[in-house]
């Protein structure tokens, strides 16, 4: 007699599972987000007799060897991987719709079409309309072949028969296992197919790149233990309607997560952009208040960035404060020090604070600039606009050091900005100043805001 079906219910938001239904999830707090997953029963047949025997290896026999890469050319992805594609990896690549995750894995087929045999699975597009895309960009060889299935376990199948170089999931949610009742997408349905993915690519050493949605929320649709799952975790950020992209890392296990790639969408694709501090200071305006740049660092890379800040009267009771890239939290300390240290009312105005270019600042080095932009909104005075200013900030208004200063400078001074205000305990870190760039160390964010005239 068959065993009888158990049924669980799964929250489609964290993966936490009931034995009931509930309106709340007790995992995150979701309402309504508990959908009905069979659960497959066991093998009574299996028994401790057919299972194989666990062994492990002491840690001083294990071989340590440099990681094989598939070097892409692409130098904005081979940075944000950390030197390329590493044999035998698990990528996933996330952004919202039309972004370009499917154009820039077509790149990447167009780059190593000629040493490697890849195989493109799609279960969104036909064949034809990938063979369309394709040839815009260039792809035209043997060595890449497209599959339009959504069965995981058959895609599994012909890539251990085929045992191809390097493998693409276009995307995760379209994809399915015959032996789950529930529908693609689905929590169960997301996680066991990644499994299966990652263990076949494990096993055979090939490298799979796998495309994931994202939801309203901005994070990955399905579970969120597909990020555990995977080496690597790769978003794509930016406004359908600009057209720069930014590919920023959040999950390496084999490089930083520090690293971000920087492309301009063309009708030919992506295309680099080698210069991202040129590209974020085109076309801004000089002789207007409430603009300062600043430095951040990205990984390796210093990358200057205009901050915006706009001052206006409110109209009614309550004062607005809105930020664009730049943490909003962050924003209301800021200003709360302007008050509190340098006597500024901002509780009858509007504050608003607005990153250049769709970068985001989560750099305290960022701050020194945001509260110089703030004020010279505040008292519509422009700033000098040679001019470039970073350094953290504290509660009690002192200007702390920052790290990375000579890299900072030097860029600065690269772009020619003719001067730099920082912390005074940070100059002791620059070893060899430009003499085009004169250094203005401040201890305090009233130092700072008298060069402000």
């Amino acid at each position: 007699m068959p065993s009888k079906l158990k049924s669980v219910y799964v929250c489609r938001e964290c993966g936490f599972e009931s034995s009931k239904w509930l309106g709340k999830c007790s995992g995150c707090g979701a309402w309504n987000s508990m959908d009905e997953e069979i659960v497959a029963p066991k093998n009574a047949s299996s028994s401790s007799l057919n299972k194989t025997t666990a062994f492990a290896k002491p840690l001083n026999e294990i071989n340590i060897s440099e990681e094989e890469r598939f070097v892409t050319e692409i130098a904005e992805l081979d940075r944000v991987l950390g030197g390329g594609i590493v044999k035998g990896s698990v990528v996933l690549l996330s952004g919202d719709p039309g972004i370009g995750k499917s154009t820039i894995l077509l790149q990447v087929c167009n780059s190593l079409q000629k040493d490697l045999k890849i195989l493109y699975v799609s279960g969104e597009e036909s064949a034809s309309q990938i063979k369309l895309r394709a040839s815009r960009l260039g792809v035209n060889s043997n060595n890449v072949s497209i599959m339009t299935e959504t069965d995981t376990e058959a895609v599994c199948e012909y890539i251990t028969s085929t045992k191809p170089d390097l493998v693409m999931i276009d995307s995760i949610q379209t994809m399915s296992l015959s032996g789950l009742s529930s529908s693609a997408g689905s929590i169960v349905q997301v996680r066991e197919s990644t499994n299966l993915l990652m263990r076949t690519g494990k096993t055979l050493g090939t490298p799979i790149f796998i495309v994931g949605h994202v939801n309203k929320g901005g994070d990955i649709a399905g579970p969120k233990v597909m990020e555990h799952i995977v080496d690597t975790v790769l978003y794509f950020e930016g406004e359908r309607n600009q057209s720069y992209r930014i590919l920023r890392s959040i999950k390496n296990r084999f490089g930083s997560t520090n690293e971000i790639g920087v492309f301009e969408m063309t009708d030919i694709g992506l295309k680099e952009v080698e210069n991202p501090s040129a590209m974020l200071l085109s076309g801004r305006m000089t002789d207007v208040s409430g603009g300062c740049i600043t430095c951040v660092i990205e990984g390796t890379r210093p990358i200057l960035a205009e901050v915006q800040g706009l001052v206006t009267p409110s109209g009614f009771g309550n004062a607005r404060r809105t930020a664009t890239g730049f943490d909003y939290n962050r924003l209301n300390l800021l200003v709360a020090v302007l008050e509190k240290r340098l006597k500024l009312n901002f509780s009858n105005f509007d504050t608003y604070v607005n990153i250049v270019g769709g970068m985001k600042l989560d750099e305290p080095a960022a701050d020194l600039a945001v509260a110089m932009a703030l004020v010279s909104g505040y008292r519509d005075i422009p700033l000098d606009e040679n001019l470039i200013a970073f350094g953290e900030i504290g509660l009690s208004g002192e200007i702390r050091s920052v790290s990375r200063v000579q890299s900072r400078i030097n860029e600065a001074a690269r772009l020619g900005f003719t001067k730099c205000i920082l912390p005074v305990s940070s100059i002791k870190q620059v070893s060899a100043c430009p003499k085009s760039l004169e250094l203005i160390g401040v201890r305090s964010l009233k130092e700072a805001i008298s060069i402000i005239r």
